[in-house]
């Protein structure tokens, strides 16, 4: 399920950065194919702190799941956000079109 504007009607929400995506910020900035103000450790570590966003580890049920996922994406960063989506039960905001065709909701980004 796609929905927009999710973000504003649960502002009560919690907001979690998976470590994945930490993850992959990292690997893209020490290649040079993203650019930051900063180190990456200390700009996304004051980001979380200034915003409340809440880390989500990686733990060993959600690189499990990404076995059991039909193979409609071929990104393992995006594979196991849509797993870590599906055992917490939350909605995965992004931009990619393709990862709303798995069985989790999606909020545009």
């Amino acid at each position: 399920m796609v929905s927009r504007g999710a973000p504003a009607r649960c502002a009560h929400s919690k907001i979690l950065l998976s470590a994945a995506s930490t993850w992959e910020i990292a690997i893209k900035w020490a290649i040079g194919k993203l650019e930051l103000p900063g180190d990456p450790e200390d700009v996304i570590g004051e980001m979380m702190s200034q915003t409340g966003v809440t880390p989500l580890p990686i733990l060993h049920s959600h690189t499990l799941r990404v076995a059991t996922l039909p193979h409609h994406h071929r990104d393992p960063f995006d594979r196991l956000l849509v797993a870590q989506a599906q055992l917490a039960g939350v909605p995965h905001i992004t931009a990619d079109p393709q990862v709303a065709n798995y069985d989790i909701e999606v909020i545009e980004a």
